[in-house]
């Protein structure tokens, strides 16, 4: 009995920045073994992007990239080397998979791309994972997720007006593309225990995303209306925001309600002790004048405890929550007893939280193995071990500069 789902799986990976490695984590967290192939040259983004241990900014020290690569292995090779890629060369055998998220020049440059690579192991799977994918006319656009936001139309119906875009947080849709990355690689993971099989998985990431508008632009072809920012106002649900209330100490914090019918507005208007406004008394009303509802609503939970209202709120059937910042989020009981937080002891950070997996499986339950490796981390153990290298072969690579 395996214990991991992904257990004997074997994975070199190229990727880097947030899509690729988010995808590799989901099988590395499930029992794959993933080597993580950096450049010590031209370091990933993320290991210099913060949050930083103790706030001080380091290649080994990002939270953020920790976050992204745990349960892996790492290494580092100068792919622009004819050496590194002899390395990688030697070490495909090893693999079932290879994992790259560059521009498509960049592995054709190295010579490493999949009709090379499988020259070498007919039953490869490779998964290309790059902004636009490896063909059409903008295929060599290089980019990162925020700039993929704006082209996939987030930035446009984010925000409260057309001269008020306010663009969802960080690279947006690097936190969609990863979904369908893995789920893609899992099929063809499967597709090759049945046949023994390999096969090349080019993943646009403008195309995964465009996934998470599919209601607007279904509307569009239907009707022709085109949406765009309309703040948080809802055509189904009125009231439907987040309004100013406070915390036990009295200061501000924000509350998001959502009425769904006349039934839960009743109940909320019940739990406000207000007998609510004629203009409002029917769903159509409310949608039809959100703004004068907003006041009104903003007016009536103002001075109350967001914690007690949402509870009463809930109580009554009507959807409420806080809005939750970074610190409530780790100090949340929910989370808490579902043990959502990991704190695993990273060799240079020491004990750091990470967030915990997103599903239980029964059989095979994951968890997060290993923390995020520092910069070439098992290069002695990989080069050595698996390759049989001697002491003095790695020093000489060292010298020469084709391992960190």
């Amino acid at each position: 009995m395996r214990r991991y789902a992904f257990e004997g799986i074997h994975i070199l990976d190229f990727t880097w920045y947030g899509v690729g490695p988010t995808t590799t984590k989901y099988l590395a967290d499930n029992g794959a073994d993933v080597i993580r192939i950096e450049s010590g040259a031209r370091l990933d983004g993320l290991r210099l992007a913060p949050p930083w241990k103790d706030a001080k900014p380091g290649v080994n020290s990002s939270q953020f990239f920790a976050s992204y690569n745990t349960s892996k292995k790492g290494i580092t090779l100068d792919m622009t080397k004819p050496k590194a890629r002899e390395i990688f060369i030697r070490m495909l055998p090893w693999a079932d998979v290879v994992t790259e998220s560059f521009t498509p020049k960049a592995l054709r440059n190295w010579g490493l791309d999949y009709e090379s690579l499988r020259a070498h192991k007919p039953e490869l799977i490779m998964l290309s994972t790059c902004m636009q994918g490896q063909t059409g006319p903008h295929a060599l656009y290089p980019g990162f997720g925020n700039l993929m936001a704006a082209l996939s139309g987030f930035y446009y119906i984010a925000g409260y007006s057309e001269t008020e875009l306010c663009p969802p947080y960080g690279a947006y849709t690097d936190f969609i593309a990863p979904r369908f990355s893995a789920c893609a690689l899992m099929a063809a993971i499967d597709y090759k225990r049945r046949t023994g099989k390999g096969q090349y998985i080019d993943m646009a990431q403008y195309e995964a995303s465009l996934h998470f508008l599919a209601p607007a632009v279904a509307d569009y072809f239907a009707t022709g209306r085109v949406l765009g920012p309309a703040g948080n106002h809802s055509e189904r649900y009125a009231p439907h925001g987040a309004y100013r209330c406070i915390d036990e100490d009295g200061h501000e914090r924000w509350i998001a309600i959502a009425v769904a019918n006349d039934e839960e507005w009743a109940a909320m208007l019940k739990v406000v002790g207000s007998a609510g406004d004629a203009r409002f008394a029917t769903m159509l009303e409310r949608v039809s004048h959100s703004a004068e509802l907003d006041e009104l609503v903003g007016e009536l939970v103002r001075n109350r405890n967001a914690d007690k209202l949402t509870a009463e709120l809930q109580a009554a059937g009507v959807s409420a929550y806080p809005v939750q910042n970074c610190m409530d989020l780790h100090r949340d009981e929910n989370l808490d007893a579902f043990g959502f937080w990991n704190w695993l002891d990273h060799k240079q950070m020491g004990p750091s939280p990470y967030e915990g997996l997103q599903h239980r499986m029964s059989r095979t339950p994951g968890e997060l193995r290993s923390p995020a490796p520092v910069l070439g981390q098992h290069n002695e153990e990989i080069l050595g071990g698996m390759l049989g290298m001697s002491a003095g072969e790695i020093e000489q690579l060292k010298q020469e500069k084709v391992v960190f």
